[in-house]
């Protein structure tokens, strides 16, 4: 991979990261912070994107255009379905919906399966030997709903919810960009609530941990690819 471009989303996951390259010489964009770094001989941007649909589907796209990258990352946490998945675990995403969709004038499922992507991961070399797990998530701009957790395990199978894979997700297909999505669950949402919510500090020492674990992993990737 000639040109990598990793896209960060939420302010705590690039207040996390910064630290990790004390020696990158920050530039600015329209979005925010970006730098040039190497993870163990291979270059990569590190780029702040914006957390939400809106922000992260324009970086997307100003990256795209501006770099014109072999391959788009997403590394970022995400929420877990208590019982689902464990705390900690990273999520190699393949298939992101963008679920929080509501339809008074027609179908809902027509415009959530439109916004919603698969991920072509068939360029990828076998990683399963690491501590991964495929699957789905949801996304939105919000939180999970603790009620509709239910429906969103039985509708799309899905363990985990963030606010912006399926946003990044859609404008790499249109594009036709080669994406790879890590998320860490930084925190774990059951029917009854979520372990951060109204303790964002939680999520905040979470996401320190979990940063620092998937640029390693990611780091890891990088050696199995030509």
């Amino acid at each position: 991979m000639n040109k990598i471009i990793i896209l960060v989303s939420a302010n705590p996951e690039w207040v996390a990261l910064k630290p990790l390259f004390p020696d990158a010489e920050i530039q600015e964009s329209p979005f925010g912070e970006f730098f040039h770094a190497s993870l163990n001989l291979h270059p990569v941007t590190f780029f702040f994107g914006g957390w939400g649909k809106i922000s992260s589907a324009a970086s997307a796209q100003y990256v795209i255009d501006h770099f014109q990258p072999d391959l788009l990352v997403n590394l970022g946490t995400c929420g877990g379905f208590e019982g689902r998945v464990e705390a900690g675990r990273i999520i190699l995403v393949e298939r992101a919906i963008s679920y929080d969709i509501y339809e008074q004038m027609g179908d809902a499922g027509e415009a959530i399966e439109f916004y919603s992507s698969d991920i072509d991961l068939s360029w990828l070399p076998p990683v399963d030997y690491l501590p991964i797990r495929r699957g789905s998530i949801v996304s939105g701009d919000r939180d999970i709903d603790p009620k509709q957790i239910p429906m969103l395990i039985e509708r799309y199978d899905a363990f985990a919810g963030d606010w912006e894979t399926a946003s990044i997700a859609w404008v790499a297909r249109k594009n036709g960009s080669k994406l790879l999505v890590l998320r860490g669950v930084s925190d774990l949402v059951s029917v009854e609530g979520g372990e951060a919510y109204g303790n964002k500090e939680l999520f905040y020492e979470r996401t320190k941990e979990i940063i620092p674990s998937i640029i390693n992993l990611f780091t890891e990737i990088l050696q199995l690819l030509p």
